[in-house]
């Protein structure tokens, strides 16, 4: 059982990482005249090394160096990285446009929806058992999902992208079931060919822009990698239920910061969607703090 003074520095850990991912939403509005796949081309090239960077200070090399044999010597694993690395460079991408589009309120929901996508996929895929709270709490997501499809007979894409291009990747994880630092490095490495060419190929050049250049990119990197780190540390430190529950911090900050600093507006209408979605995810964090009490009492 993890003490409760090493819960409070993950809890610490967990959110400061939550505020991290949150903080580079508002960051990508600096970074102009980039779009957003230059962003993300510009992000991936910097968080590189700043990935192997934690593998050496953490001591992970062995486990990069097993990975990286597995990958020479067992197909499937060679074929499920570079998957990997796609799905998770689409969802790079897309948290790095949507703020200069005005669509971080759709990805914010897709973020609400992930953990319940998450539990049905746990359910059908992986034949896992829900108790009745859990139940409740996909009913009322669906109450929100089916809102949002009689009012606009589909949700945006966004949406859909964030929800649903996480669980293949989760699941992928596990099939690979490696060490997720030097896992999350090659992925990031196997982007970089991608990233170049899209930096060479653009048509915005950041020489001109001192302070993009020598200031701001690091700082996306930097930020990036931090934000990573503190994830990574937190995932270990803390239970995975209480882990589980303060995942939902990142999608309510990004709620916020979607309409106090970003200028995005919650209609009515969204109202009718989000709130079904927020009291799902309100009783899915009830659930993991009765089992984290019921574990804490055994």
């Amino acid at each position: 059982m993890t003490s409760y003074p090493e819960q409070g520095r993950g809890m610490a850990l967990s959110v400061t990482a939550s505020l991290l991912f949150t903080l580079m939403s508002v960051y990508a509005k600096l970074l102009a005249p980039l779009t957003g796949l230059d962003i993300f081309a510009w992000r991936v090239l910097w968080t590189t090394p700043g990935a192997f960077a934690l593998i050496l200070l953490r001591g992970r090399w062995p486990a990069l160096a097993t990975l990286l044999r597995r990958a020479a010597t067992e197909r499937e694993v060679l074929v499920a990285l570079p998957v990997s690395a796609a799905l998770l460079g689409v969802q790079l991408w897309l948290f790095l446009w949507a703020p200069l589009h005005g669509k971080m309120l759709d990805v914010s929901l897709g973020y609400f929806l992930l953990p319940l996508v998450m539990v049905v996929v746990g359910r059908y895929y992986y034949h896992e058992r829900l108790d009745p709270l859990q139940w409740l709490a996909v009913g009322c997501a669906a109450l929100g999902v089916l809102h949002e499809l009689w009012v606009t007979h589909a949700f945006s894409w966004p949406t859909l992208v964030a929800a649903l291009g996480y669980p293949p990747y989760f699941v992928l994880r596990r099939r690979i079931n490696a060490d997720s630092l030097a896992a999350f490095a090659i992925e990031v490495s196997l982007l970089c060919p991608v990233a170049a060419l899209m930096v060479a190929s653009s048509d915005t050049r950041v020489a001109g822009h001192p302070l993009l250049e020598i200031v701001l990119l690091p700082g996306l990197g930097a930020i990036s990698t931090l934000a990573l780190s503190t994830y990574l540390k937190a995932s270990r430190m803390l239970p995975m239920a209480l882990f589980g529950i303060l995942g939902y911090v990142e999608p309510v900050l990004l709620v916020g910061v979607s309409v106090l600093l970003l200028g995005e507006t919650l209609s009515v209408r969204q109202l009718g969607t989000y709130g079904p979605i927020w009291v799902a995810v309100a009783l899915i964090g009830a659930h993991s703090m009765l089992t984290l009490k019921r574990l804490q009492s055994r």
